[in-house]
C-alpha cells in the first residue's frame, strides 16, 4: 500500500519540475525584456541580467517623443486589423468545416490533404502572386490588403481544427432537428455554432495572436504610417534607433501586454477547445 502512494506522488513531482522547467524557458524572457525596460541602454549593454539599478520610466515616456510612433494608433490598428481576420476565420471556416463534418460528397477526402498542404506553403512563397493580385484590384495600401490574405493562410489551420471537433459530435441531435422541419441553416446555428464554441474560441484565440504578431504583410501591404499595426512600429524603433535598447525593450513590453492579459483570460478556453474534440461522442 505503501508503493502504491509512493509512485504517483513521485510521477506527480516529475512531471510538475518538467512543466515548471518548461514554463521558465517562457517567463524569464518576459522578465528580462520587462526589467530591461526600465534600464538605460548603457546598463542593459553592461549589466543585462542584472536588478535594474532604479525603476526609471523615461524608456516608456520617450517613445512618445518620436513624432513617426503613435503607439496608440498603432494599438487601434492591430485591434481592427486582427478582429477582422478573427472573423473571417470563424466565419468562413466555420461554414466549410460544417460542410466537411456533415455532408458526404465525391473528393472530400482530397480536402483534408489539400488543407495541410496549404499549411506547410511558406509565406514567402505566395507573397508576390498575393502583391500582385492585391495590385489590381485597387486594395493596396487599404486594410483589406492585409486582413483578406490573413483570412485565407488561417483558414486551412481553422478548418482541419474545427472539422475534427464537429465531427466528434453526436448526430443525433442534428436528425431529431431534421425531424422537428430545422432548415440545414438553422441546424447550423441553433445546435452546431453553440455544441462548437470551444473550438471557435480556441481558433479564434491563436489567429489573433498570430495576427498580432503578423510583420511581413503590414510592411509590404500599408506604406501609410497612420495606418500600420503596433508590430510594425515595433520595427521601426528597432531600426530607426538601434543603438537604444532601453525604447526597443519599453516597446516590446507595450505591445505584449495584451497578448498577456488575452492568454490570461482565455487559457482554460484554448485548453478546452484543444481536448474537447478527442474523444469521440
Amino acid at each position: 500500500m505503501v508503493n502504491k502512494m509512493e509512485k504517483p506522488g513521485l510521477t506527480q513531482f516529475v512531471v510538475y519540475a518538467l512543466l515548471i522547467l518548461w514554463a521558465s524557458t517562457t517567463i524569464l524572457p518576459l522578465l528580462w525584456v520587462l526589467l530591461n525596460s526600465f534600464k538605460s541602454s548603457e546598463e542593459i549593454l553592461t549589466q543585462s541580467f542584472a536588478w535594474p539599478e532604479s525603476f526609471a520610466f523615461s524608456n516608456y515616456l520617450k517613445l512618445n517623443e518620436y513624432g513617426n510612433i503613435n503607439i496608440v494608433k498603432g494599438f487601434m490598428n492591430s485591434m481592427l486589423i486582427s478582429g477582422s481576420v478573427v472573423f473571417g476565420v470563424a466565419l468562413f471556416g466555420g461554414l466549410a468545416s460544417f460542410i466537411l463534418a456533415r455532408f458526404s460528397f465525391r473528393g472530400k477526402k482530397y480536402f483534408t490533404f489539400l488543407f495541410v498542404i496549404c499549411m506547410l506553403l511558406p509565406q514567402f512563397a505566395v507573397i508576390i502572386p498575393n502583391f500582385i493580385i492585391i495590385e489590381k484590384i485597387g486594395l493596396n495600401g487599404t486594410y483589406l490588403s492585409v486582413i483578406l490574405p490573413q483570412v485565407a493562410g488561417n483558414l486551412s489551420f481553422a478548418i482541419i481544427m474545427m472539422t475534427a471537433f464537429m465531427a466528434s459530435l453526436p448526430g443525433e441531435l442534428e436528425e431529431a432537428a431534421v425531424m422537428d422541419g430545422a432548415s440545414i441553416w438553422k441546424i447550423f446555428y441553433r445546435i452546431t455554432i453553440p455544441l462548437c464554441m470551444p473550438i471557435f474560441a480556441t481558433v479564434s484565440i491563436m489567429v489573433f495572436l498570430w495576427s498580432y504578431n503578423e510583420l511581413l504583410l503590414p510592411l509590404v501591404y500599408l506604406p501609410i504610417r497612420d495606418m500600420q499595426p503596433i508590430s510594425v512600429l515595433l520595427s521601426l524603433v528597432s531600426n530607426a534607433y538601434g543603438t537604444d535598447y532601453g525604447a526597443m525593450m519599453a516597446a516590446i513590453t507595450i505591445s505584449i501586454i495584451p497578448l498577456l492579459v488575452l492568454y490570461m483570460f482565455s487559457q482554460e478556453t484554448v485548453i478546452k477547445g484543444l481536448t474537447a474534440g478527442a474523444v469521440k461522442g
